[in-house]
């Protein structure tokens, strides 16, 4: 059943996207070929349950890399999942790890991988910003902002 999963995360794999790509500089640590766009953070419908992070990966560079965790600022855990159905059910499962092809994008979007953010501070408000941070299986990192929605502003 894990390797379906596996599977599943491939398929959310697109390869081209018009949306503009997040240009920032790059730190020292920071994965290289990496951006993120479309970043944001949905808060629960209900206080003390767990937000999502949804954005785009873009890797521009000849390899394929791996995410291997996330941290949300002002959340005491982060969790990447992928939401799956079976037997006409929706599952979540954790994700280890999610591979982001060469020169390929991935997709975290509702109804597919996501970073589930669980205790989360009061800070965290509608309107405000917090940031992301993703670890790769080289041990570098891409920190990124998103905004932050209300559960009902979810896209």
């Amino acid at each position: 059943f894990p390797s379906l999963v596996m599977v599943l995360a491939a398929f959310s794999v697109s390869g081209c996207d018009s949306q503009e790509k997040a240009a920032a500089p790059r730190e020292a640590g920071a994965q290289e070929g990496i951006s993120i766009s479309d970043g944001r953070f949905v808060l629960p419908a209900v206080k003390g349950n767990p937000g999502a992070v949804y954005f785009t990966v873009h890797n521009d560079s000849a390899d394929p890399v791996t995410i291997q965790g996330a941290e949300v600022k002002g959340a005491k855990s982060a969790m990447i999942h992928q939401t799956a159905m079976a037997d006409g059910m929706s599952e979540m499962h954790a994700m280890p790890a999610v591979a982001v092809p060469a020169r390929g994008t991935l997709a975290f979007k509702p109804g597919g991988l996501h970073v589930m953010a669980m205790d989360l501070d009061d800070t965290l408000a509608k309107g405000a910003t917090t940031d992301v941070k993703l670890t790769f299986a080289s041990g570098e990192e891409a920190v990124f902002p998103v905004e932050i929605l209300a559960a009902g502003d979810a896209r």
